[in-house]
């Protein structure tokens, strides 16, 4: 009979009245009962962890979803500067051949520019067979300017540190090396000195010696050609201009080298991205 009266307590518990202080504050209900306290502390305390472990998971994969979108973009990016540093080794190519031409024409030019013809000044174009002094356009001059977009709006947007140190140095040696500052230097700036020379002796000493000055008319080079070949200074102007081509050729040489060589590099990066597992992760 006492063993069941003690049961029936210790299920249904005490009553709220003859607790202290302390355990009213915690007892809900009218009665305090270990078990019930226990079982809800375990419940609590479970919940708890749920909640816990919920956040912290939460946080984890937003961590690693974020080093995973940096992770994309920077392969993005890697994508991207190969393709525009392959559309600069077309740009350089094209250049090389335009450099080529111009050096062997104006070479021939200077060559046989004491010779005694009228002629002496007059090519034959190949493609229409159509007579033309190399003269008509030696005012003319093509500053070496390769596309550089993707570039711009990588290191913009913050991303090129995505990179890494060793990527970044040739893609940086790629769009703002010496060399290529050098390159552009002497296509532009340096060319221009020896196109302002010549067109400073055309308006300063031409117009007062010749009439009817039209660079475009084959007529005004065979009817002026004793004039020019005495022209000393224009021929020292070509000697100099030369010079300055067969230089602007071997670094074009350089250049188009040191591309193939980062797309090389870049074409290895790639693949080494690609082919990386990606693991998700996280830290306790």
């Amino acid at each position: 009979m006492s063993d069941g009266f003690d049961q029936e307590k210790r299920e249904k518990g005490v009553k709220k009245e003859k607790l202290n202080w302390f355990l009213r504050i915690i007892t809900l209900g009218d009665r305090f009962s270990v078990q019930d306290f226990y079982d809800r502390v375990k419940k609590g305390f479970v919940e708890f962890l749920i909640v816990f472990f919920g956040v912290l998971v939460s946080f984890g994969v937003e961590s690693q979803g974020e080093d995973f979108g940096d992770r994309q973009s920077n392969i993005d990016n890697l994508i991207a500067l190969r393709d525009e540093i392959t559309e600069i080794q077309l740009y350089t190519k094209g250049f090389i051949e335009e450099n080529k031409w111009i050096i062997e024409t104006y070479n021939k030019l200077y060559s046989q520019w004491d010779e005694d013809r009228d002629s002496v000044f007059i090519f034959i174009d190949p493609s229409d067979d159509l007579p033309y002094s190399p003269l008509s356009f030696y005012n003319n001059y093509n500053p070496f300017n390769p596309p550089r977009v993707v570039y711009e709006a990588i290191k913009l947007d913050g991303t090129f540190r995505f990179l890494g140190s060793e990527v970044g140095r040739f893609v940086n040696n790629t769009y703002d090396g010496t060399d290529l500052k050098y390159l552009m230097l002497n296509t532009d700036r340096e060319e221009k000195v020896y196109v302002d020379q010549f067109e400073g002796q055309v308006a300063n000493k031409w117009i007062y010696d010749l009439k009817n000055i039209d660079f475009y008319d084959v007529d005004f080079w065979i009817k002026n050609r004793k004039y020019l070949q005495k022209e000393k200074f224009l021929k020292y102007n070509l000697f100099k201009r030369l010079l300055l081509w067969t230089q602007i050729s071997e670094q074009l040489q350089e250049y188009d080298t040191t591309l193939e060589q980062n797309i090389k590099k870049l074409d290895s990066e790639i693949q080494l991205k690609d082919d990386e597992w990606v693991f998700v992760y996280w830290w306790f």
